[in-house]
């Protein structure tokens, strides 16, 4: 049992881990009010698609408390108006959208109720969120860690772990799995610039599950698989569009280029929640782009001189035909998509 979770609902209030702290201070903040949950989200106090989804529904559930009307009519509006704000977070992890629409279907299921009992709902409806999310990743993980042989050589891009998600974690999960199914490997960990995800929270998940890893510079993989020393890279997602296109952290294109041209096999793992079957493909799916400062300045500290511009595109979208497969809790799918993700698509109807 790993003595941690990204997020959770005590009494009346959200707690949840504060990741911009790590690994340097274990600080959890406790949360009353759905704007700091909002702030929280934004400032990446909070990250990872399945994380976000489960702190928008329990921002959700926290807004809901807070309104004061007892008129049924007016309290839906001002919670619909309260969704939405959440909902202007972030603009590229779908699960954050999948998971207000779920409240929202919520409340309007029950809409004639007395608004102290919808409130209840909402609230119950959170916390049975986070738990199927744990629930979902362990099966997804389970589907997964077959691909994990024992002396694998594993890359992984950004952080996928506990810390993303409500709990156990998608790609890291999968190697989580694979770990407890006595198989023994290791893991090249790249940094993920600019915000260092993978050397400041993946590090950390990895020594406390006990798996092995080596950091290394984004710039590092290429060598790595030049020199044949990467077996397998598995990375996870913010938002798959309908055909595979996949949006991940900012790198994650640079690293299925590479292993598709080195002949090693590139994997995501995600959960269904995370797919948007209402998109094409990649290009319609919106890209963050972030604050300059997180590129030129970290942890308070300047990198850069006072006067440099910096682009910070917080994601990119990697082409399907780069991915040999995307891992989910209903199975991994594989190529051709056009076919596979259908089957995935009657799964999460």
């Amino acid at each position: 049992m790993i003595p941690y979770c990204s997020i959770c609902w005590d009494i009346d209030k959200v707690k949840l881990l504060d990741q911009r702290k790590l690994p340097r201070e274990e600080i959890y903040l406790e949360i009353t009010d759905y704007h700091d949950v909002i702030e929280a989200i934004r400032t990446l106090a909070i990250r990872g698609a399945p994380a976000i989804g489960v702190a928008a529904a329990m921002g959700a559930a926290l807004g809901a408390l807070a309104l004061k009307t007892e008129d049924p009519k007016e309290f839906a509006s001002q919670f619909t108006n309260l969704c939405r704000e959440i909902a202007a977070a972030r603009p590229t992890a779908v699960n954050l959208f999948w998971a207000l629409d779920r409240m929202q279907a919520l409340a309007q299921a029950h809409a004639s109720e007395p608004v102290a009992k919808l409130k209840e709902r909402l609230v119950a409806e959170a916390q049975v969120l986070l738990k199927e999310d744990e629930a979902i990743n362990r099966r997804l993980a389970q589907a997964g860690q077959g691909l994990i042989h024992d002396g694998h050589r594993v890359l992984t891009h950004c952080n996928t772990g506990a810390l993303a998600t409500g709990a156990y974690g998608t790609a890291l999960g999968v190697l989580r799995a694979a770990w407890e199914a006595g198989k023994r490997f290791s893991v090249w960990v790249d940094e993920t610039r600019p915000l260092l995800q993978g050397a400041r929270l993946t590090t950390w998940e990895l020594g406390k599950i006990g798996i092995p890893y080596t950091l290394i510079p984004d710039g590092a993989a290429a060598a790595l698989m030049q020199k044949g020393l990467v077996d397998l890279a598995i990375v996870g997602a913010d938002r798959i569009a309908a055909n595979g296109d996949t949006a991940n952290k900012i790198g994650t294109y640079g690293v299925a280029v590479l292993a598709h041209f080195h002949g090693i096999p590139f994997y995501v793992a995600a959960p269904l929640s995370t797919f948007d079957f209402s998109i094409p493909d990649g290009g319609h799916i919106p890209v963050e782009e972030r604050a300059g400062e997180e590129v030129t300045h970290f942890w308070g500290q300047a990198v850069a001189p006072a006067d440099a511009s910096a682009l910070n595109l917080a994601f990119d979208v990697t082409p399907h035909d780069l991915i040999s497969g995307i891992i989910t809790e209903g199975g991994v799918a594989q190529p051709p998509y056009a076919s596979s993700l259908k089957a995935l698509r009657r799964v999460k109807s």
